[in-house]
């Protein structure tokens, strides 16, 4: 709830700048080491890898990063019933900070518990990044008040300072892991994540006040005078079945979306012609597009649903607006395909691959953010940063898909799989809509369309 001591700065509280500049160094920490983990397990130079297969390598990544989105349940959990928000970010951050500076430590100094010291720095990061990811997102929406509309631009802003600690960390790590060695790559990690420890400590008490201090059951049971917990009103009933209706259309997006680093990177580098003139453009640049356009048209799409006003449309049809811009930019894809006319031999036009980028950008836009300030605006407050964290299990879910589909690029060909996304993200979009009603109803007026029905707050349903 936004409260009468925050200030504004931009049109929004100052607070917001605090915790995008928390999780944009963050991000730069999880990035940084993300963008060389799989080269350093790999490397057999003297650079100093491990040496690993390329098969056991991927292997080791998939789980690391499902572990990275199914820890954020259990650390939303304890945050809502027993840290509070505020608390367990500073202990997942000081936890991460320690795997980074594991992850670090020389060689003479692990030998010869070098594969143990990293599988102990992996695990301080896991573990981290479930207290720190879903409550950094849920404080943010605790700055607003119900029915406020600068919600949806404030996690777009939000969302640009992770895409900034993104862009920043592979040029960083990368380049410090390039002339100094692997280690060096996870210490600018290590650093990052000090830094966002250090700007939420020193300015949080002063931007942020109460918000996030109290565990968010205690803090509801305390409002409602009773000990007891309480079971889910109806308004509350329906609001979680959005977030799951919602999930679901989130997990066909992600599927999609997520072929950027799979297909569509192994399509950028083995069938695209990526000379400018005499200049051979690596494929790994395709990858910076991403993040390039969401820093340029994250603002510029905050300040647009905010002109709009009470003309701002609800989640559902930004939603299907996302399905329709990933859709967009699969036929991107078909028409790099098509221009192949089926002879893999044949490399298409570069520029196919930078409007689906720009397509598919458009689309995390209209959908990642606005997802986040959902979950602010419907879940109960004694579940909010639980059903953050369950709202990032989609993601998990999302990338298992996306590798399943486009691991059937051999068999199917780039034009069947390309058109089979374009044309189910269009459907669902268009399923999007004709619910979109329904939907807006269960919200019982979230975002502020509707007037709440006061008698159903009255009377608590039994939790099924």
């Amino acid at each position: 709830m936004n409260s009468n001591r925050q200030s504004d700065w931009l049109g929004h509280p100052r607070g917001l700048f605090l915790l995008c500049g928390t999780e944009l160094w963050e991000r730069f920490s999880f990035y940084a080491m993300r963008a060389i983990l799989v080269l350093y397990l790999t490397d057999k130079t003297i650079n100093g890898g491990l040496g690993w297969t390329t098969q056991d390598a991927l292997n080791l990544y998939g789980i690391y990063t499902g572990l990275v989105y199914l820890t954020p349940v259990l650390g939303g959990w304890l945050a809502d019933n027993f840290l509070g928000q505020r608390r367990s970010i500073i202990i997942g951050g000081a936890l991460m900070a320690i795997g980074q500076f594991t992850l670090a430590l020389p060689n003479s100094v692990i030998d010869p518990f070098e594969l143990q010291a990293f599988y102990v720095g992996l695990g301080f990061l896991i573990v981290g990044n479930g207290l720190f990811k879903p409550n950094i997102s849920t404080m943010v929406g605790q700055l607003y008040g119900e029915g406020d509309n600068r919600r949806d631009g404030a996690f777009t802003i939000f969302y640009m300072g992770i895409n900034l600690g993104s862009l920043l960390a592979g040029i960083i790590a990368g380049t410090a892991s390039i002339h100094y060695g692997w280690k060096a790559g996870f210490l600018c990690a290590g650093i990052g994540m000090l830094l966002s420890l250090v700007v939420q400590l020193l300015f949080a008490n002063r931007l942020l006040g109460a918000i996030g201090v109290e565990p968010a059951a205690v803090k509801q049971r305390r409002q409602s005078g009773s000990t007891e917990k309480q079971p889910l009103t109806k308004i509350e009933r329906d609001r979680l079945k959005v977030i799951v209706v919602m999930s679901l259309f989130v997990i066909i997006f992600w599927a999609g979306f997520e072929q950027a680093g799979g297909l569509m990177n192994i399509y950028s580098q083995d069938y695209t012609n990526r000379m400018l003139g005499s200049f051979e453009v690596p494929a790994a640049w395709f990858q910076s597009l991403n993040p390039m356009f969401i820093i340029i048209m994250a603002p510029l799409l905050a300040v647009f649903w905010r002109r709009l006003g009470a003309s701002e449309p609800g989640s559902p049809i930004k939603f299907a607006m996302a399905m329709g811009f990933l859709s967009l930019g699969f036929v991107c894809m078909v028409g790099a395909a098509l221009q192949q006319g089926g002879d893999m031999s044949v490399k298409a036009s570069m520029w196919w691959l930078v409007g689906a980028y720009f397509f598919h950008t458009l689309g995390e836009l209209c959908l990642s953010p606005i997802g986040l300030s959902l979950i602010t605006k419907l879940a109960p407050l004694r579940l909010m940063s639980v059903m953050m964290g369950t709202w990032f299990c989609a993601n998990a879910v999302a990338n298992y898909v996306a590798g399943f589909v486009g691991s059937h690029v051999g068999d199917a060909g780039p034009l069947a799989i390309f058109s089979g996304i374009a044309i189910t993200s269009a459907v669902a979009g268009l399923m999007l809509i004709l619910c979109s009603n329904k939907l807006v109803s269960w919200m019982h007026g979230a975002e502020g369309s509707q007037q709440i029905d006061e008698t159903l707050t009255e009377k608590p349903a039994v939790i099924a």
